[in-house]
């Protein structure tokens, strides 16, 4: 049994391998990817980030198989792809950069009695939001956690948790009302006792 050549398959051809032979990503990797590694090396303007988003295109690319090209080459499609990549990277990114500004500087002279009285806050704190997520759905349990807490926008959430837009809104929604009929003050107040 010799060896297949995919040098003379179109992309498209390629793209509908893709599900059995991953080699034929291979071919589209080897056609491809100076140009994704270029647009996203020109969107984050860091060639290392750009090296391991190219490197996650191609991945979606072996994931999202089932692709009718709108031409003859997979390259616009995997730009799109490239897009959402950056565009998601550079989300994470800010994200990543504010939590860090959020952040309190650490005391000068933190004792362990000050790491657990901290500690003993936190898990107070903790204990009082599981507490509030108790009458939600499981479904309205993960999108108050991603949206609200986590940060997400309504279409990251829906990403993460393989639901429509939509879904998430309306699951929101519903757990808002319920937080407004259950509680009667504040879950995390500013005020201290």
């Amino acid at each position: 049994m010799g060896v297949r050549s995919y040098d003379g398959l179109s992309d498209q051809e390629l793209v509908q391998m893709a599900a059995n032979e991953p080699e034929a990503v291979g071919q589209l990797f080897r056609r491809h990817a100076r140009a994704v590694y270029a647009y996203c090396a020109r969107r984050t303007g860091d060639l290392d980030l750009a090296e391991d988003l190219t490197s996650v295109v191609f991945l979606e690319a072996l994931r999202h198989r089932k692709v009718q090209l709108s031409g003859t080459s997979a390259l616009p499609w995997l730009l799109g792809v490239a897009n959402n990549i950056t565009r998601n990277a550079e989300r994470s990114l800010r994200r990543y950069r504010s939590a860090l500004g959020r952040v309190p500087p650490a005391p000068e002279s933190a004792g362990p009695e000050d790491d657990a009285i901290g500690r003993i806050a936190a898990q107070e704190a903790l204990t009082l939001a599981l507490h509030a997520l108790r009458p939600l759905s499981p479904g309205e349990r993960d999108v108050v956690v991603l949206v609200l807490w986590g940060e997400l926008t309504y279409a990251d959430a829906a990403l993460s948790l393989g639901i429509p837009v939509g879904t998430v809104r309306s699951r929101l929604a519903s757990a808002r009302q319920k937080f407004a009929s259950v509680m009667t003050r504040p879950v995390f107040s500013q005020e201290h006792p």
